[in-house]
C-alpha cells in the first residue's frame, strides 16, 4: 500500500506515470423513429470522438453507436430516449465534453431552457438528460437539418426493421468494437 499522496507516481523514478484513458469528448447525433405516433419506436445515436478531424462530418462513420428498439412510443419519447442513452454512453466512455447535433428543435430548445417541457411523458427524460449533462465539463446542443442526421436516422430505423425480422432489440457498438 502506498504511503504517499500520489500513489500513481510510486515506483521506478525513471518510469513515466501511466495516464488514465479519458476521452476528451464526443460530437453526438441522435434520432428517434416512430412508425405511427405512437407506434413501433426506436432510437439511433452516433458518437464521434472530438479528436477526429471529421467529428462534425455528418457522413463519417461513428466511433460508437446505439440502435435500440423501444416498443410502442411517441416520436418525441424516442428522440429524448436517444439523447439520454447517448449521453450515458459518452459519460461511461469517460467524456468530459459533448456536443449534441440534433434534428429535433424541440429537444435543443428544451435542453437549453428556452422552451418549457409540457408533455408529462417527456419530463423524466428531460430531467435525466439535464442530470447527465451537468456531469460534463462542457456541453452544447444545436439544431441541424434532418439531412445532416442520416447516420442516426438509419440506426433508429435499423432497430425497428431488425426486431421485425426477429433480431435483437438493442445493438450498442463501443470504440474499438
Amino acid at each position: 500500500m502506498s504511503d504517499t499522496l500520489f500513489p500513481d507516481l510510486d515506483g521506478d523514478p525513471g518510469e513515466r506515470p501511466r495516464a488514465r484513458a479519458v476521452r476528451r469528448g464526443f460530437v453526438i447525433r441522435t434520432d428517434g423513429a416512430a412508425r405511427g405516433n405512437p407506434g413501433p419506436a426506436s432510437l439511433g445515436a452516433a458518437l464521434y470522438d472530438l479528436a477526429r478531424p471529421d467529428a462534425r462530418d455528418d457522413r463519417a462513420a461513428p466511433d460508437a453507436s446505439i440502435s435500440d428498439y423501444l416498443g410502442v412510443q411517441t416520436n418525441n419519447v424516442a428522440e429524448y430516449t436517444g439523447v439520454v442513452r447517448a449521453l450515458e454512453l459518452a459519460a461511461d466512455l469517460g467524456a468530459r465534453e459533448v456536443h449534441l447535433l440534433l434534428d429535433s428543435k424541440l429537444i435543443v430548445e428544451q435542453l437549453a431552457g428556452r422552451w418549457r417541457v409540457k408533455d408529462a411523458k417527456l419530463i423524466p427524460l428531460w430531467t435525466a438528460a439535464r442530470k447527465t449533462l451537468v456531469g460534463f465539463d462542457r456541453w452544447s446542443a444545436a439544431h441541424v437539418p434532418r439531412a445532416q442526421n442520416s447516420v442516426a436516422d438509419a440506426l433508429a430505423n435499423e432497430a425497428i426493421d431488425r426486431v421485425a425480422s426477429g433480431g435483437p432489440a438493442s445493438v450498442v457498438r463501443r470504440p474499438g468494437g
